[in-house]
């Protein structure tokens, strides 16, 4: 695992960043939780790659407030050049 922050997905609507960083901190220094509110999913960083790397293989797959958690390494955020290419296609501005 390259970074030390980890998407976390199929959350319960009701789970908060204190419960999460909570189950998390099990597995080594929680050093940020953020919970996207109404999305089902949220980010947890980790304090090294080793960390985020062992939450990953235990907690992928297993069972938090009734849902089956989706563990994976998080991906970087999209570039915003595309979609600032996209907004005048086909006009130009004078």
């Amino acid at each position: 695992m390259r970074g030390s922050k980890l998407y976390v997905g199929n959350l319960s609507y009701s789970v908060t960043n204190d419960q999460l960083e909570e189950l998390f901190a099990n597995h080594g220094e929680v050093k940020q939780v953020n919970i996207i509110e109404g999305k089902g999913f949220g980010f947890v960083e980790m304090s090294s790659p080793s960390e985020a790397e062992g939450a990953k293989e235990a907690l992928n797959g297993t069972e938090f407030s009734g849902r089956t958690l989706k563990v994976d390494e998080a991906r970087p955020p999209k570039s915003d050049n595309k979609r600032s290419d996209n907004r005048n296609r086909g006009y130009q501005r004078y």
